[in-house]
């Protein structure tokens, strides 16, 4: 019982570790991390070709996503598609990384991956999500359907009934 007590102890003071130095940081304030984005933001440069086309890349695949929002089955492979360059981002990063000066002025592929992430990934998992959104609303409309399609049979049923 002593061992459960401690235990119990133990975690509760870790939560409370935690519940302070969350505070603190809420006290803080989000200026850190602007700062941390804006100082990532400026350490790219932009004007270069390579950066250029993925960003067009990502915009062309956002305006696809939203032109074929009633396509349901493109939108499926689309999505597997999004979510399948997310789990390749790693090799991706390895192997630009390795070739980074032929076209890139500065290597900005470090072994953590955060310029992947960032520019890559993040963008692709915006798009899977708006895709997943659609996807539960086009559902969420096809279950009313249905559901009024029943209760009008059933009415149908019921006066044939009747009479």
């Amino acid at each position: 019982m002593e061992e459960v007590k401690s235990a119990v102890e133990e975690h509760m003071d870790l939560m409370a570790d935690l519940v302070q130095k969350l505070s603190s940081e809420l006290r803080a304030g989000l200026r850190p991390a602007y700062d941390n984005f804006i100082g990532f933001f400026h350490a790219i440069d932009w004007k270069e070709p390579w950066l250029i086309g993925l960003v067009g890349f990502h915009i062309v695949l956002l305006l696809v996503t939203i032109i074929t929002r009633r396509k349901t089955n493109f939108q499926m492979c689309l999505f597997l598609l999004t979510l399948a360059g997310v789990y390749l981002a790693e090799r991706l990063n390895t192997v630009l990384r390795m070739n980074s000066k032929s076209f890139s002025s500065q290597n900005y592929f470090d072994p953590n991956g955060l310029f992947i992430s960032v520019l890559w990934s993040g963008p692709l998992l915006v798009i899977a999500m708006i895709i997943l959104i659609n996807t539960l609303f086009s559902l969420c409309y096809l279950i009313v359907r249905w559901k009024r399609a029943e209760l009008r049979h059933r009415a149908s049923i019921a006066r044939n009934k009747e009479e």
